[in-house]
C-alpha cells in the first residue's frame, strides 16, 4: 500500500526537461492575440444575451464583474506558474509538480473533457451561423446534412469539415496559426467596434430599469438557478481562453516574460470589452428579447441597421472560428505533455520534422472530435465545461502555494505581491462559482472524473515515465 501511494504522488522535479521539443516561434503579441481569440468568441456573441434574458437582466454587467474578478485571481495564478514551471502542460503541467501524479493525470484529464467539449459545441455553434449565412444567398444546405440524428438530420457536415480545416492549420505550423488567428482576430474586434460605435448612441436608458430583475441568487422550484452570481457562473464560460496560453510555454520565445503578459493582457482586455458590450446591448434593447442565438446581431436588427447586423453575423463567424482554432490547439499541447510523460500512447507525443508539430496527436483529435460535433447535440453538456474550468483554476491557485512553499528559491520572473491572498481568492471565487452550478452537471462531472481513475489504475501508472528514472 505505500508503495502505490509513493507511486500515485511522485512529483515531477521544477526543472525537469524533455528530450522532445516544440519550435520556439511565439512572440507576446503572439501569446495575447491567442488568448483574445479564444476569450472573445461564444461569450460575447452568444452567452451575453442568454444570461441577460434568463438570470440576470441588465445586472449581467456585474455577472461579468464578479466572473473576470475569479478569472483575475486565477490568471495572477497562471501567470506565476507559467514563468516558474512553463512546459505545454498548462494545469496539468503545474500539477504534476505541485501534487504529484495522481492529481496531474486528473487534472489533465479535466482538461481534455473541458476542450474537447469545448471545441464540439462552438464548431455546432458555427455550423448554425454559416448555414444560416448560406441560406441568406439562397445555397442553405437541408437539415439532413446540417442536423445530428436526434434532431431528425443525417450529419452536421459543417461542424464536422470546420474541425478538419483547424486540424490542417494547426498541422502547417503553430507560427502560421498564430498569423490566421491574428487576422480572425482583427475581423471580430472591428465587428465588436461596429457594434459599439452604433449602440451608443442608441441606447435607452429605460431598459436598465429594473437593473436586477432577479436579485443575487435565488433556486427556482425547477431546480434552475438564476441571479447575477447565477448569471456569473454561465457567462464564465466567456472567459475560458486565457488560461489556453499557457499551454504555448514551450513555444514562446521568452515564456519566462511573454507568457504572463499575453495571460493577463487578454484577460484585462476582454474583460473591458464584455461589460462595455453587455451594458450597451441591455441599453438598446429589453433583456426580455435577448434569449437568441446571435443577441449582438438581433439587437442591430432591432434597432433598424439590418447592414450592420450582417456584418456582425460574419464577425460572428471569425470568432467562432478563432475559439475553435486556440481550443483545439491547447488540447493538443495537453495531450502531447501527457504523452510525453507516458500517461497516454507515446505516439501521441511524436514531433513532425518537417513542421515541427505533434501531427499525429492533432490528426487523432481531429478524426474523434469533428465526428462528435456531426453527431452529437452537445447542447446542455456547455455546463461541463464552466466545471472542468473552475475545477482547473482552483487547482492552478492552490498549486501557486505549494510550489512557493517548496521553491522558495525558484527564480520565477513574474511573482505576485500579495501572496498566498491572490491564490487564496482565487480557491474561494472559483469554487463558489462551481456551487451555483446545477447538479446534473456535478453528476456528469463526476463520472467523467471515475472514467479518468479508472484508466491511470489500468494504464498511465504502468506506463509513466518515472516508474523509469527520477524526473
Amino acid at each position: 500500500m505505500n508503495n502505490l501511494f509513493k507511486k500515485i504522488l511522485r512529483k515531477k522535479n521544477i526543472n525537469h526537461k524533455h528530450p522532445a521539443h516544440l519550435k520556439k516561434c511565439l512572440s507576446a503579441l503572439d501569446l495575447t492575440l491567442l488568448g483574445i481569440g479564444c476569450i472573445i468568441g461564444t461569450g460575447i456573441f452568444v452567452l451575453t444575451g442568454i444570461a441577460a434574458a434568463n438570470q440576470a437582466g441588465p445586472a449581467v454587467i456585474l455577472s461579468f464583474i464578479v466572473s473576470g474578478f475569479a478569472c483575475a485571481f486565477a490568471a495572477l495564478a497562471y501567470a506565476e506558474l507559467s514563468s516558474s514551471i512553463g512546459g505545454c502542460g498548462s494545469a496539468y503541467g503545474y500539477s504534476y509538480v505541485a501534487f504529484g501524479e495522481f492529481f496531474a493525470w486528473i487534472m489533465g484529464w479535466i482538461l481534455l473533457m473541458e476542450y474537447g467539449m469545448s471545441i464540439a459545441a462552438v464548431a455546432n455553434g458555427w455550423s448554425g451561423y454559416f448555414n444560416n449565412a448560406l441560406t441568406a444567398m439562397d445555397l442553405g444546405l437541408p437539415e439532413s446534412l446540417s442536423k445530428a440524428p436526434s434532431l431528425g438530420g443525417l450529419v452536421n457536415l459543417p461542424a464536422m469539415v470546420i474541425i478538419l480545416i483547424m486540424m490542417s492549420l494547426l498541422i502547417v505550423g503553430a507560427k502560421q496559426s498564430a498569423k490566421f488567428n491574428a487576422a480572425m482576430v482583427f475581423i471580430k474586434l472591428l465587428t465588436i467596434t461596429l457594434f459599439i460605435s452604433v449602440a451608443i448612441f442608441n441606447v435607452n436608458p429605460a431598459n436598465w430599469h429594473p437593473f436586477m430583475p432577479y436579485g443575487w441568487f435565488s433556486t427556482l422550484p425547477d431546480g434552475k438557478t438564476v441571479g447575477v452570481l447565477a448569471g456569473a457562473s454561465l457567462v464564465f464560460f466567456a472567459y475560458v481562453g486565457f488560461d489556453a496560453v499557457s499551454t504555448a510555454a514551450e513555444e514562446a520565445i521568452n515564456p519566462q516574460r511573454d507568457l504572463p503578459k499575453g495571460i493577463i493582457g487578454s484577460l484585462a482586455f476582454c474583460t473591458v470589452i464584455y461589460i462595455i458590450v453587455s451594458l450597451l446591448l441591455t441599453g438598446v434593447v429589453p433583456y426580455q428579447e435577448l434569449n437568441v442565438s446571435s443577441p449582438v446581431a438581433y439587437a442591430l436588427q432591432k434597432i433598424g441597421f439590418q447592414w450592420a447586423s450582417a456584418v456582425v453575423a460574419t464577425g460572428v463567424i471569425a470568432g467562432l472560428t478563432t475559439v475553435m482554432l486556440v481550443l483545439y490547439y491547447a488540447l493538443t499541447r495537453i495531450i502531447f505533455a501527457m504523452s510525453r510523460d507516458g500517461l497516454l500512447p507515446h505516439a501521441l507525443s511524436e514531433v513532425n520534422k518537417n513542421t515541427n508539430t505533434p501531427v499525429k496527436v492533432i490528426v487523432f483529435c481531429g478524426l474523434i472530435i469533428s465526428l462528435i460535433a456531426g453527431f452529437i447535440p452537445l447542447g446542455t453538456l456547455a455546463e461541463i465545461v464552466n466545471i472542468g474550468t473552475l475545477a482547473a483554476f482552483v487547482i492552478v491557485s492552490l498549486g501557486v502555494i505549494f510550489i512557493r512553499k517548496l521553491h522558495k528559491n525558484n527564480k520565477a520572473t513574474f511573482k505576485n505581491k500579495w501572496h498566498p491572498l491572490i491564490p487564496l481568492l482565487g480557491i474561494f471565487s472559483c469554487g463558489a462559482l462551481m456551487f451555483f452550478l446545477p447538479h446534473e452537471t456535478w453528476r456528469r462531472f463526476l463520472i467523467w472524473v471515475f472514467i479518468g481513475i479508472v484508466f491511470y489504475f489500468t494504464y498511465s501508472i504502468k506506463h509513466s515515465h518515472l516508474n523509469k528514472k527520477p524526473a
